[in-house]
């Protein structure tokens, strides 16, 4: 099994743990991501990828260990982590009482972009995201994948250095989650974005993540190239069944529009 890379690493967890009320939610968890990849941390939910993803995201402070996000330490230099980084959570961020541009304008407004840069900035997300059509439609008449390209879209106004997806396709139709991977891509091949994400769907993790980390009751698996960790359980496995095998457990994604994908994901960030 691979070991954790050398450094350049663009985001660095140091037997990171979260304790909540005696119970351990992350113990003890470490490994790396190289700058410019696709990194999935996997596991069922309740096995502490949100927790995770809080404590790198600055939003949660660890009980012990810590990380480096960009170069920074999350412990002491929190501030600077947040202006490296994109976050896009579980939970709905999208205003369905706006319109996509209206949405965007916020975001950029919220990340200190300067008002000459704010209409070429969100015309350029919206293009990039196949959304220009929609600028003026209100959210609440998107479909699900348009309101998570949208959310990916707000998350990179800045230009971040590290993208964090906590369940990026959760809630989608499998068109609308094979168009928001493509997005994924593009954002790592034409930006040099280094993406963390977190999902339980082993078709996404297989597709998208150059390396792959496993999560079970809060501790690491497993980690290593997904190519690896298939070859080292026999010719005929696929990540369902490392993951199977490290987890004993998977788990299928919904779908649905905007409704729908609110009560799924406030499904899912109660089950995390």
């Amino acid at each position: 099994m691979s070991q954790i890379p050398p450094h350049p690493a663009a985001v660095e967890a140091l037997t990171l743990t979260r304790c909540f009320d005696g119970l351990t939610a992350v113990d003890k968890l470490s490994f790396a991501v190289p700058a410019g990849t696709i990194f999935g941390l996997l596991g069922t939910n309740g096995a502490g990828k949100s927790t995770t993803i809080k404590m790198l995201t600055t939003l949660l402070p660890p009980t012990s260990g810590t990380a480096r996000v960009a170069g920074f330490d999350v412990i002491r230099q929190p501030q600077a982590v947040r202006r490296h980084i994109g976050y896009v959570a579980q939970m709905l961020s999208a205003d369905g009482e706006l319109t996509g541009y209206e949405n965007l304008l916020i975001s950029a407004k919220i990340y200190g972009i300067p008002r000459s840069q704010r209409g070429s900035r969100i015309a350029q997300a919206l293009e990039f995201m196949e959304l220009a059509s929609h600028a003026d439609k209100m959210v609440s008449q998107y479909s699900g994948g348009m309101i998570r390209r949208l959310e990916i879209a707000q998350a990179m106004l800045h230009r971040p250095e590290v993208l964090f997806l906590d369940e990026p396709t959760v809630g989608l139709d499998p068109a609308a989650k094979h168009a928001v991977w493509q997005h994924i891509r593009q954002l790592r091949k034409e930006m040099g974005t280094t993406v963390l994400m977190t999902t339980h769907d082993m078709e996404e993790a297989d597709q998208l993540c150059e390396r792959v980390a496993f999560m079970h009751g809060g501790k690491l698996a497993a980690q290593g190239f997904p190519s690896e960790l298939k070859a080292d359980l026999g010719p005929a496995a696929n990540l369902d069944d490392v993951f199977i095998h490290y987890t004993g457990a998977s788990v299928s994604a919904e779908r649905g529009d905007y409704r729908d994908v609110a009560r799924t994901r406030r499904t899912a960030q109660r089950l995390e």
